[in-house]
């Protein structure tokens, strides 16, 4: 079976103003489709056709002969995950078992705010920010280059924000922080993280 572009969780327009439809249009309509149609024509015929997304990445990275297939079906997982990291009228403060870990990992939410903007900015090019757990089992920040996943060195993602600069560039231009910070304050999906941590 093709890989299919997913379906967003929420309408183009139910982020707005912090994230236009026009962005949507863009970055879903033509990026996050072209990295399905690609990989599509990719693995036409060989043993990833029928593979998952997941399986395809982890048998494909650190593999300079199928970099454009890792590539591609990293960004699609990447995107599918960063759509569901955010939801309308999101931001605000975990609670439960996520907010717990937040306070005795990172030393409270704004901390943990401060850490995972840092990690967004001085992300050098495109990439990702995310909230993770790292290989102790605590909760962390990484970030990752180009279209690299945590899952491929051994951190469990929880949620993410793109800072490639097709994310921003239309509604924000050049200011990655603004974009971020916006994230932070009114879009990020913290049922989704909780989901993912398993609370």
């Amino acid at each position: 079976m093709p890989f299919e572009l997913p379906a967003l969780p929420y309408t183009p327009t139910a982020l707005e103003p912090h994230m236009s439809s026009k962005t949507f249009d863009f970055h879903y309509g033509k990026h996050h489709k072209a990295y399905v149609d690609t990989l599509n024509a990719l693995v036409a015929g060989t043993p990833h056709e029928n593979a998952t997304l997941e399986s395809i990445i982890a048998a494909t990275y650190g593999d300079d002969s199928k970099a454009k297939i890792f590539n591609n079906a990293a960004q699609i997982w990447n995107h599918t995950f960063f759509w569901n990291s955010m939801k309308p009228q999101g931001g605000g403060a975990p609670t439960g078992a996520l907010a717990q870990r937040i306070d005795a990992d990172f030393g409270g939410l704004d901390a943990f705010k401060a850490k995972f903007k840092d990690a967004a900015l001085t992300q050098f090019g495109s990439g990702w920010a995310w909230l993770v757990v790292n290989k102790e089992g605590k909760l962390d920040v990484a970030k990752t280059a180009n279209a690299v996943t945590p899952s491929v060195l051994g951190l469990k993602p929880l949620l993410t924000c793109d800072v490639w600069e097709h994310a921003y560039y239309i509604d924000y231009q050049n200011r990655r922080g603004d974009m971020v910070q916006a994230f932070l304050d009114h879009l990020v999906n913290w049922d989704f993280a909780a989901k993912n941590l398993g609370a």
